[in-house]
């Protein structure tokens, strides 16, 4: 039934349309703090749904199919953001079952044992075993107030204090974000793990597996934040780096966090365009047409578990292009 669904709103050719898939992590297992991350089985699942219903295309074909007319009806890349090295464990070996490609965008400061600030926070309060976590010694970067206590009793207790973390701090510079989030680990007594991330050689073995690898930035800035130096600096330098580590081209980039305006600016993607990447993805929900700019190019992913609810919303952000 999808199949059909998707043909009808997904021609092939002048009128066709390209939905990306977005993720960040495949969890081995469900994570109790946040059951609806992506693990395992619901990674398959969604590979198998892929497979039967989708043409699924490496990215950089599918942008130049795009542009060019030529998709073929039900068009459809995945990919990855960050450099989680549960992508090389778990989601490349479900992807090699199926026989699909995907693109992952790299954040290459956290390679090879780094960390990126939102998982300091998480893994701060998962591995705190006090009933609340004290941070009235860290100032809010606003200078409202401080971080205030934190209660840690319950898994839902804990989900509501890394939001609340997390959204005091998203924002910040990349220097003071990092130190903050390393000082809240020692406010709850936490050694934070190194391993989160992907180390160089996974990266090349992804690579040698088939899979596509872009750039992502090397901090993980807010690119609208920075200047046009920083800004290309860290663009430039984290695409430099992948090529050095890969002995090759890297022509795609992922914005950090991908929503126009707030996260990226024009002066951003015109950056990525004279800098000569081929194309360039935001977190925008919606699908690609023949006048989507290919540096600004959108993504997707249904939350929903049950094949004909993840079908449905599958097919609702179609009729977004």
């Amino acid at each position: 039934m999808f199949k059909t669904v998707l043909k009808q709103l997904s021609p092939a050719g002048a009128r066709g349309r390209l939905s990306v898939l977005i993720f960040h992590r495949v969890l081995p297992e469900s994570d109790p703090i946040f059951p609806s991350e992506v693990d395992a089985i619901t990674f398959d699942s969604i590979c198998r749904w892929m497979k039967s219903w989708c043409n699924v295309l490496p990215l950089d074909l599918a942008a130049q199919q795009l542009q060019s007319r030529t998709l073929p009806e039900r068009a459809v890349a995945i990919t990855f953001d960050d450099g989680y090295a549960d992508n090389r464990t778990v989601a490349q070996p479900i992807l090699a079952r199926y026989g699909l490609p995907a693109t992952f965008f790299i954040a290459t400061d956290f390679l090879d044992g780094g960390r990126m600030w939102n998982d300091s926070v998480i893994e701060s309060v998962r591995g705190c075993t006090l009933a609340e976590l004290d941070l009235s010694s860290l100032a809010k970067p606003d200078g409202s107030g401080h971080l205030g206590v934190h209660a840690l009793g319950t898994l839902p207790e804990k989900r509501q204090a890394i939001e609340s973390i997390i959204g005091h701090i998203k924002y910040l510079p990349v220097v003071e974000r990092k130190a903050l989030a390393e000082q809240i680990a020692v406010c709850a007594g936490v050694q934070l793990p190194n391993d989160l991330m992907m180390t160089s050689q996974q990266v090349r073995e992804m690579r040698s597996a088939g899979m596509q690898i872009g750039a992502h930035t090397r901090s993980h800035p807010i690119l609208a934040k920075l200047g046009a130096d920083a800004a290309h600096a860290e663009i430039a330098d984290s695409r430099r780096l992948l090529e050095q580590i890969l002995g090759e081209r890297v022509g795609l980039f992922a914005y950090p966090n991908g929503k126009p305006g707030a996260d990226y600016s024009p002066e951003s993607v015109s950056i990525v365009r004279d800098l000569g990447f081929d194309a360039a993805v935001s977190t925008t929900w919606g699908a690609s047409h023949v006048e989507t700019d290919l540096f600004q190019i959108p993504r997707f992913t249904p939350w929903d578990r049950s094949k004909m609810r993840f079908g449905a919303r599958f097919a609702g952000n179609l009729l977004r292009a």
